[in-house]
């Protein structure tokens, strides 16, 4: 996996585990050692809720929880209150993770009173903008 992070510049995540045992033929435990060398080496680090990401001198990440970089974009948008907020899907593509956790970072904007609730087939809709 080393060199093919060093060989493609624009590689910004590693493949899924699984996907790692597929193509190389290894088991989970070799695959698993494999992501831990490769972060003791600072080559690639985990991100909670996401797949692991390429580590590359020069190039600033957001390590910030994905429920923060969702509640950012009421402000870098200027939403309102009351206007509909983008779905659980458009932000799953927007930020490169899974619907579930999307889900589960909205539900602690609405727990924290940012958002209202949506909920199958309801539109989220901003309840307070973040500070």
């Amino acid at each position: 996996m080393r060199k093919q992070i060093e060989d493609d510049p624009t590689m910004t995540e590693l493949p899924s585990l699984a996907e790692v045992m597929s193509d190389y033929k290894v088991s989970r435990g070799v695959a698993l050692r494999a992501f831990g060398m490769l972060r003791q080496e600072g080559v690639a680090e985990p991100a909670p809720g996401e797949r692991w990401r390429v580590v590359r001198s020069g190039t600033r990440i957001d390590r910030r929880p994905l429920d923060q970089r969702i509640a950012e974009i009421i402000t870098a948008e200027g939403l309102k209150v009351g206007e509909a907020f983008p779905s659980a899907s458009a932000l799953a593509d927007r930020f490169g993770v899974s619907r579930p956790t999307v889900t589960k970072a909205l539900e602690k904007l609405e727990t924290a009173g940012v958002l209202a609730g949506g909920g199958q087939g309801r539109v989220r809709t901003v309840r307070a903008v973040p500070t």
